[in-house]
């Protein structure tokens, strides 16, 4: 992960979050993307939910540099998610993976192959620190 990726990362983020609908789009395009998906987010307050997304993608920055929050995050998270909590398969964080880069590119104006590369070596490591602790 470079330092550009990084600001790619943040900059693509801060436009798609100032665009109404972002997260709530993700989670359309998610929830869609298969039966499986659908009926683990069947009960799922979604707009709660893009809330706490939206500060889990600003705290994926911290976990980038190192920072201490930023791996207490992803620590409470995957415990949340694994095997004991929510049961989130592993093959679902691909799945996720692919469905946040489509609705970025539907809304950031300056999608391109450096910041999808962006986005996707950001997301990479939490996805692999998550499937890690399943």
């Amino acid at each position: 992960m470079t330092n550009r990726d990084i600001e790619l990362f943040n900059d693509s983020l801060q436009r798609c979050t100032t665009r109404p609908g972002f997260l709530e789009r993700f989670y359309e395009i998610f929830t869609a993307s298969s039966e499986e998906v659908a009926e683990k987010f069947k009960r799922t307050n979604f707009q709660k939910q893009a809330i706490l997304l939206k500060a889990s993608l600003y705290l994926m920055v911290l976990a980038a540099w190192k920072k201490p929050e930023g791996h207490a995050h992803l620590e409470r998270i995957a415990q949340l998610h694994g095997r004991n909590g929510l049961d989130i398969p592993p093959e679902f964080y691909d799945l996720w993976l692919d469905c946040l880069l489509r609705a970025v590119k539907e809304y950031d104006r300056r999608f391109d192959a450096r910041t999808k590369r962006a986005w996707h070596n950001m997301m990479q490591s939490g996805i692999k620190f998550m499937k890690s602790r399943y």
